[in-house]
């Protein structure tokens, strides 16, 4: 199986919102995922300006899907998904 990349937008907007916590995301992963999720801090995804700010932070997913107000409860939830971990 591929594994799961996890793009985090670092710019100074969604840092301020909570990028921050989503950088620990691989220490909050269940252990059946351990090791199928690549984390990456971008210096920014550039989303922004087509959304004013609204929907900071960004998380992008596998370079085509894009999660606004991201939590790590919401990307956790999203990477079970993808996983195929979900009931």
């Amino acid at each position: 199986m591929d594994k799961i990349k996890v793009e985090v937008c670092c710019g100074t907007a969604c840092y301020l919102l909570g990028a921050a916590n989503l950088m620990s995301l691989e220490d909050m992963l269940p252990e059946n995922c351990r090791g199928r999720v690549e984390v990456e801090a971008k210096t920014c995804l550039e989303l922004c300006e087509k959304e004013n700010l609204g929907g900071a932070p960004y998380v992008r997913f596998n370079d085509t899907e894009i999660m606004a107000q991201a939590t790590p409860e919401k990307v956790l939830a999203r990477i079970a998904e993808l996983a195929g971990e979900t009931e």
